[in-house]
Formats: C-alpha cells, structure tokens, sequence
C-alpha cells in the first residue's frame, strides 16, 4: 500500500527589489502549496544553481540522499535550515525524513510522487532558464566554458570557485577563484579565495561568456586582477598575500 501520490511544482522566484543580499530561490509548492511557507520562515529557499543542475540533488536513484531546500538567512547554524530525504522506490519517488538542526521535529509528511512525473518536472526547472537576467545568463556560461578550460587556472595553482550575479548588480559578475585550491582547506594546508570583478553589457550573454573566457585565459596570471577574499590572514603571509584592511565605516 502507498501513500496518496502528490504533485510537484519547482517554483523558481525573483525578488522584485533587488536589494543587497537579496536572494533567488527555489520554492517546491506540493499540490499547489509552498511547503516552505508551511515549515520554514527564517530565510529563503536554496539557489537554483545549487538545486536545479543536471543529474543534480534533487535527482532520485534508489540511494537515498539528504538535500537541504533552505537556510536561515543568519547562516544554518545560527538558526537552522530545512532538509529533505530523497529516494525513487519503484514508480514512485518518496520525499521524507524532514529535518531542521534548529529544532526537533519539522511538521511535514512523507510526500509521495510519480516517479514519471516527478522526473518530467525537475528536467522541465532544470532547463529553464527564463527567469534569468542577462548578468546571470553571462555568469552561467562563464561558469560552464571556465570549467572545461582547466589548464590556464591550473598553470597559476588556481582553481575556479564559481561565478556569481547578484540582483543587486545588474552590470557586473564575480568570479572566485581558490589557492592553490578547495583540497588545501581540508587537508588544513594555507589557502585564499579570491574575486575578480568582470562588467558585462546586454549584448548577447552567449558571446560576451565566450568572449570573457578568451580574454581571461590569456590574460596571465588571474590573481593580479583579483582581491582576495577568503581564507585567514595567517594563510595570506604564509602564501605571499597582503591580508586585505576591513574599510571603516
């Protein structure tokens, strides 16, 4: 016997006020209704670029695995965030184990769905990429044409930590870069992220991306043009790195 099958939607929202730090979401809505709403109110939904990828985490295999759908806007361990469980069973895909470190239970259901369904409509939000602004579509591509151009970051011990767009700039992405890269964090070795800022324009996002892509993998050593932005004062001097002085307001 299984549980009434449901119907999922994958909302992507765009606030209207782009204001600093304001944020993309993803909001699932369950038969019209935004479970969100329903169980978590301390910060937004996760971004589409870390839900809605390619065989991404909200993909269901017979494995079950953990996928966080949001985080308090103070950070998750300040006050929590919410965590689903996702698995496929058979024809169905099963949504259960609720969980927010901040507090005992999460007041949701197991949430069942047609694994058809459910597949046809992650496959749907993945590809749709309508909501984007032109900064974002540049961001995306960069980010894709950057991640098979491995060799020139690899030549400056770099490795490429994302590019961003942020609402609140419209003319202009971010692009982070680790050093020497993300395995020093853990294997407690020095290491600095940093960011590049790179103007973009409403040309057409697919040539000002491959056109960037150009110019930065011949434009030497990326960390000159970059600020550094992550790591520790400690890890700076022991790289060569002037830790940067926090402006007074």
């Amino acid at each position: 016997m299984t549980a009434e099958k449901r119907r999922l939607t994958l909302h992507v929202v765009v606030p209207d006020l782009p204001r600093r730090g304001a944020s993309v979401e993803v909001r699932p809505l369950v038969d019209g209704e935004d479970i969100l709403a329903e169980v978590f109110t301390e910060g937004p939904g996760e971004d589409p670029r870390y839900l809605l990828l390619p065989d991404g985490p909200l993909t269901a295999g017979p494995e079950p695995h953990e996928v966080r759908l949001a985080e308090a806007t103070c950070t998750e361990e300040c006050c929590g965030a919410l965590y689903v469980t996702i698995r496929r069973d058979g024809d169905h895909v099963i949504w259960s184990e609720w969980r927010n470190p901040d507090e005992d239970n999460v007041d949701l259901p197991e949430l069942w769905f047609d694994a058809r369904d459910y597949t046809t409509e992650v496959e749907r939000a993945v590809a749709d990429h309508s909501w984007e602004w032109p900064a974002r579509t540049v961001a995306r591509l960069l980010e894709l044409d950057l991640g098979e151009r491995t060799d020139w970051l690899a030549r400056w011990e770099c490795e490429p930590g994302g590019v961003s767009a942020w609402l609140w700039e419209p003319d202009r992405i971010n692009l982070f870069l680790f050093h020497p890269g993300r395995s020093a964090i853990g294997e407690d070795r020095p290491w600095l992220q940093f960011r590049m800022v790179l103007d973009v324009s409403d040309d057409d996002p697919g040539s000002q991306a491959e056109r960037l892509a150009d110019q930065l993998a011949a434009a030497g050593d990326p960390r000159r043009a970059s600020e550094v932005c992550g790591g520790s004062p400690e890890h700076a001097r022991a790289l060569g790195y002037a830790w940067p002085q926090r402006r007074r307001p």
